[in-house]
């Protein structure tokens, strides 16, 4: 948790502490101006793929990027005819770490490390894994905390806008440079799970199957509502310094936005009766007075939780990507969902939480119907959890059987 030896001499800032009454926190001066993955860092698993100056990387929304890194990690074997690769897709603040032990470059534990490795529901013994760090992101693919060739600070402000679709054709790129023309399946949650569709409907020849977790066909007003909420807590950051900040001194970066940010995500990632049975009304401290900085438990957490994000991720990254999810919509320039839809050609499997209110059950039930409707093969799955939207993550028991049968059923398909 955070180190009790420190307590905060600015009164003012939320992650050092607005606390008067000395409440424990790390000290700002502690904490890194970005989380992101710089060159010269530990690479650990990562391996990468350099799109040149020469070959610009046309964006959706008009903007370029010239050089362009791509990070991704593998594990397993790649077959000889390239017909085992696994693409899994990560969500908002994930990486390309998606299984194995935290240290030698990755800050975490891999996010779905109970689902993908020998024996487990995505097999590497049987299935060549991959995962890719998103476009715009922070822990080794191109993004705004990159230096663009040729300069000298990173792009900051100057990172053009992203969309789900960009993303997928730059992950297009790793698929080509690895020699995977067919992917046996494209598989994500969340931001994921967008990833996932856009393959099936910009490319669908390039994949025999898609699972799609948790997610939506196109980007609704709540999601939207709390993903700006989200960005202005980092853009209300006098430390955002307008998305130029990285030349800033350790701890005099957006730090308290950047967490602001995860807190309140936090909130509607999980529900009412996790934090209820977790929480209740338990503080940290005694409280033999009253003060305004007297912290309950769950405050304590959502404290945790911000400062953990400030450690391994990118203000700049948050709001891009944050932003890509809002621009998502599989209907936008092809005549609406349905008809994006349409171009769907591979058994698809789609799965809700029942207890998430970010990404209710009725979308993925709509996105069902959408498919059923024009015949498509597709399987759907609710998993009963308390854990709101992160069920996806959290509930590997659940999740991994529905994977491994729609895996299994590719492998009887050949």
């Amino acid at each position: 948790m955070n180190d009790p030896s420190s307590t905060p001499d600015d009164p003012r800032d939320a992650l050092a502490g607005l606390a008067r009454s000395g409440r424990p926190q790390t000290h700002p001066s502690r904490l890194p101006v970005t989380g992101a993955w710089r060159p010269g860092d530990d690479i650990g698993h990562r391996q990468f793929v350099h799109l040149p100056r020469s070959r610009p990387f046309a964006l959706e929304g008009g903007g370029i990027l010239h050089g362009v890194d791509i990070a991704y990690e593998t594990w397993g074997e790649l077959a000889p005819d390239a017909t085992n690769a696994v693409l899994v897709c990560h969500a908002l603040t994930g990486d390309s770490h998606v299984a194995g032990p935290s240290g030698r470059g990755h800050a975490s534990d891999g996010w779905w490390d109970d689902l993908v490795g020998p024996g487990k529901a995505i097999d590497t013994d049987r299935w060549f894994v991959v995962c890719v760090n998103v476009l715009g992101g922070c822990q080794g693919t191109t993004g705004p905390a990159s230096v663009p060739s040729g300069d000298d600070r990173p792009y900051g402000a100057r990172f053009p806008v992203l969309t789900i679709r960009d993303i997928v054709r730059s992950q297009a790129a790793v698929a080509d440079h690895l020699g995977i023309g067919v992917w046996a399946s494209v598989i994500g949650g969340s931001m994921g799970g967008m990833q996932a569709l856009e393959w099936a409907v910009m490319f669908p020849e390039r994949s025999l199957s898609i699972a799609a977790l948790a997610t939506t066909a196109a980007a609704g007003a709540q999601q939207i509502a709390w993903s700006h909420v989200g960005r202005m807590a980092v853009a209300g950051d006098p430390r955002w310094r307008d998305g130029d900040y990285y030349e800033a001194e350790p701890g005099d970066g957006p730090h308290q936005g950047l967490a602001l940010a995860r807190a309140i995500a936090q909130i509607h990632y999980r529900t009412e009766p996790v934090f209820e049975e977790r929480f209740a009304r338990r503080t940290v401290e005694p409280v033999d007075r009253l003060s305004l900085w007297d912290r309950f438990q769950v405050e304590s957490y959502l404290d945790y939780q911000g400062e953990k994000l400030v450690r391994r991720f990118d203000a700049n990254s948050y709001l891009v990507l944050n932003k890509a999810m809002d621009l998502h919509d599989l209907g936008r320039g092809r005549g609406g969902v349905d008809r994006a839809l349409a171009r769907v050609r591979v058994p698809v499997l789609t799965m809700s939480i029942d207890s998430d209110t970010l990404y209710p059950p009725y979308q993925q039930e709509a996105l069902r119907d959408a498919l059923l409707a024009r015949g498509q093969e597709l399987d759907h799955v609710e998993i009963a959890s308390p854990h709101g939207h992160d069920g996806f993550l959290l509930e590997p028991a659940q999740v991994g059987p529905p994977l491994a049968h729609l895996l299994h059923q590719v492998t009887t398909d050949d």
